[in-house]
């Protein structure tokens, strides 16, 4: 009898080295005399490939086995395939056997690797005895050991070699598998690979922005917040003269600050069907999880909606947490990376997968890291947060020469010294330089006002040579303020003066 180790995902957190806990964790297993390891129920693989190098490098004779929980359509918890998660440690030499554990049941998993072309792999399938149900808030697998049995038999005859039991599974249903495994010859073992159902052909949905980018147009894209409550005259009416201004997309918040407002893919819908408007709807990664964005995206695309941005979401405030739980189960980088297996797999149209690029970080390196992983899980557009500062600035230029991807200047009106004043103390990734909260001081509202145009077309003046357009954010539904800085940018078309001139 072999004894495993079992070794199960790690939680994410910033603030602990999860590599050095799984290295612990192996030590202990280790010193305990363990040769064999299972690393079950993970949604990525993350740590495993350098933990079982490790392992092997303090055992070589170790036997390491790694599996992966996936759902029925073979994708997990962070929306990864799970077909590309195998072929991913099949070419790890230092993993002996993987496949699939918990999530599902073992009809699905039976069907899922009929898909596969398992050759001469060790493959692991340990399913969920079925489908649970929860009864005063305590979960029961009512399922039959002798229908859990007959499946596996199935999976065995596939070629499956390793066989087990996860959730809902007792002593006794490895017993009557055990059973209906005996007397299992070579011969019956006869793999029938079925092809993954193919997507269906169909002609592609027009991106109008896609296509004035890529004729080398600058583009204008404008943020909207959707109303707090049913009213939506102004937004709808906002968006008609936003139209009427030459403006190219309509960017729909979602829920900014963790505040209920009307849904941004709804409003993106209701847009593009009676506005005929290119809709940009934020989602976040903070109030649903993977099935629930999967069903929304396959909505947007009914509808014609094609394009999205991908951000990770305000944290819910602290005095609702009690109330109010964010989900957050994934980063917009793994939403990036499932809209883009989508893309591959479901949508015939697919989505430009947009995301967000903080110009104002202080470590902007640290953020053009993270600009280059979303960039490799499929975004192609980044939105940039204000351009409010020199250093800003500068920070687009450097990312126009390092990223391969369309970059869209962010512009916000400062309306008052008091909003830059707010802007500095209460907005997340926003940063107004001292020279520009001075031009403000003790000037009255209207020359504000033109203060904020002016500024604003110098801004897009300074950075024009390296954006491939701009990213406006409507300041207190200003939208005239809106038109009055789309006029300037087109009249000057990065001609203008710095706006660190002391006249601009």
């Amino acid at each position: 009898m072999q004894v495993f180790a079992d070794i199960g995902p790690i939680p994410g957190d910033d603030n602990i080295d999860i590599g050095a806990q799984y290295q612990e964790i192996v030590n202990v297993f280790l010193n305990l005399g363990a040769s064999h390891f299972i690393f079950e129920t993970f949604s990525s693989a993350d740590y495993l490939l350098e933990m079982s190098q490790f392992i092997k490098d303090q055992n070589p004779q170790a036997y390491i086995l790694a599996e992966f929980a996936v759902s029925p359509e073979g994708l997990t918890r962070m929306g990864l395939s799970g077909r590309q998660l195998l072929e991913k440690v099949w070419r790890c030499p230092s993993i002996d056997a993987c496949g699939f554990n918990c999530y599902s049941g073992p009809s699905h998993l039976l069907e899922y690797i009929k898909t596969f072309d398992i050759g001469d792999k060790t493959i692991s399938v340990m399913p969920n005895s079925g489908y649970p149900t929860t009864v005063n808030n305590r979960i029961y697998f009512d399922n039959s050991k002798e229908y859990f049995a007959a499946k596996m038999l199935e999976l065995a005859q596939q070629g499956v070699a390793i066989l087990g039991g996860c959730c809902g599974t007792t002593p006794a249903y490895i017993r009557e598998t055990v059973d209906r495994l005996k007397g299992l010859t070579v011969e019956e073992i006869v793999p029938q690979v079925t092809q993954p159902q193919a997507l269906r052909v169909s002609i592609p949905l027009e991106n109008p922005l896609l296509n004035k980018i890529q004729q080398g147009e600058k583009v204008l894209a404008v943020e909207l917040d959707p109303p707090i409550d049913t009213d939506i005259a102004f937004f709808m009416e906002g968006a008609r003269l936003l139209k009427q201004a030459g403006v190219d997309a309509i960017t729909i918040a979602d829920c900014p600050l963790a505040r209920a407002r009307v849904d941004s893919s709804l409003m993106a819908c209701k847009l593009k069907r009676e506005l005929d408007i290119t809709p940009i709807p934020h989602l976040t990664c903070r109030d649903r999880n993977i099935n629930a964005t999967k069903a929304l995206l396959l909505g947007l695309s009914i509808e014609g909606v094609n394009n999205v941005l991908v951000v990770t979401g305000d944290p819910v405030p602290t005095a609702q947490r009690d109330e109010i739980k964010g989900i957050f189960s994934f980063n917009s980088a793994v939403l990036a990376g499932y809209i883009r297996n989508l893309n591959e797999t479901v949508f015939s149209s697919p989505f430009n997968i947009c995301a967000a690029l903080n110009v104002n970080a202080r470590n902007f390196g640290s953020q053009l890291q993270r600009a280059q992983k979303k960039i490799a899980q499929g975004v192609t557009m980044f939105l940039t947060q204000p351009v409010l500062s020199r250093q800003a600035a500068e920070n687009i230029k450097t990312a126009r020469e390092e990223l391969n991807a369309s970059i869209l200047g962010g512009i916000l009106p400062i309306m008052s010294h008091r909003n830059a004043c707010f802007m500095n103390n209460e907005v997340a990734g926003i940063y107004v330089a001292e020279e520009i909260i001075n031009k403000y001081r003790d000037i009255p509202r209207e020359k504000a006002h033109q203060l904020a145009v002016r500024l604003s077309i110098a801004i897009a003046s300074q950075i024009y040579d390296y954006v491939d357009g701009y990213y406006l954010i409507t300041p207190f539904k200003r939208v005239d303020i809106i038109t009055a800085i789309i006029a300037g940018i087109r009249k000057n078309k990065g001609t203008g003066a710095s706006f660190f001139d002391p006249d601009a």
